[in-house]
């Protein structure tokens, strides 16, 4: 397990020439070539409860995959609609910017599949939820494929310990409606982070790959690099 320090990591996305699928297959012959990062550095806010929480990052021409797997208990998922507060169930997310001079998104699963997702340029707090942002509508919500290999509702909370899976596909098309044109993909740096959470579960935590300052997310600052081999 990794310590809470200041290091921001790297990781390389490896490009794919067929679709990877979304049917949650974590040894997958496609899944088996991509680099494992842990979603390890826990906030000390956090319970004693500290999930295994990994994922592996794809992409192809046509976008973004990626993969979940959570060795968890006290697994709990109460919110089954598009843009419901699915970080208060047991939930992974992944943040991206794929520019410098723009915003960010956060796409935030719940263990059911529930997705809340938003394009952000001002993080900064306010009773509306942030500065500057733009929740993305459920007509682009619905382009993000994914696979939840628990049920959309679990009460009460399943405490012995689960394995689940969430894999998801973001198109690039989507990215750019809101970002701008990409471009050539390979070679790219991005920022980004990944984390695991679970606000309204009896052992609340929160994890990400790339150390945060405070508890909170939405510290872009914090995002580690993601590298578009």
């Amino acid at each position: 397990m990794s310590s809470y320090t200041d290091t921001k990591p790297t990781y390389i996305v490896k490009k794919i020439t067929r679709s990877a699928g979304i049917n949650g297959q974590w040894d997958a012959d496609v899944w088996n070539q991509a680099i494992i990062a842990d979603i390890s550095c826990f906030r000390p806010e956090s319970s004693a409860h500290r999930p295994k929480t990994k994922i592996k990052l794809l992409y192809s021409t046509e976008g973004i995959h990626g993969i979940f797997r959570v060795e968890d208990n006290y697994v709990r998922c109460a919110h089954k609609d598009y843009m419901s507060p699915v970080y208060k169930d047991s939930c992974v997310e992944f943040f991206v910017k794929p520019k410098a001079d723009a915003g960010y998104f956060n796409f935030e699963f719940n263990c059911g599949g529930a997705l809340l997702a938003s394009y952000i340029t001002n993080p900064e707090r306010t009773p509306e939820g942030f500065r500057e942002f733009t929740p993305l509508p459920k007509e682009d919500g619905s382009k993000v494929r994914v696979y939840h290999s628990m049920p959309e509702i679990i009460e009460p909370e399943i405490q012995e310990q689960t394995v689940w899976i969430i894999e998801f596909f973001i198109p690039f098309e989507l990215l750019e409606k809101y970002a701008g044109k990409l471009g050539e993909i390979k070679g790219q740096k991005w920022r980004a982070n990944f984390y695991k959470c679970a606000d309204g579960t009896s052992h609340p935590h929160w994890a990400s790959w790339s150390p945060v300052d405070q508890l909170n997310f939405h510290m872009p600052g914090c995002f580690g690099t993601i590298v578009f081999e």
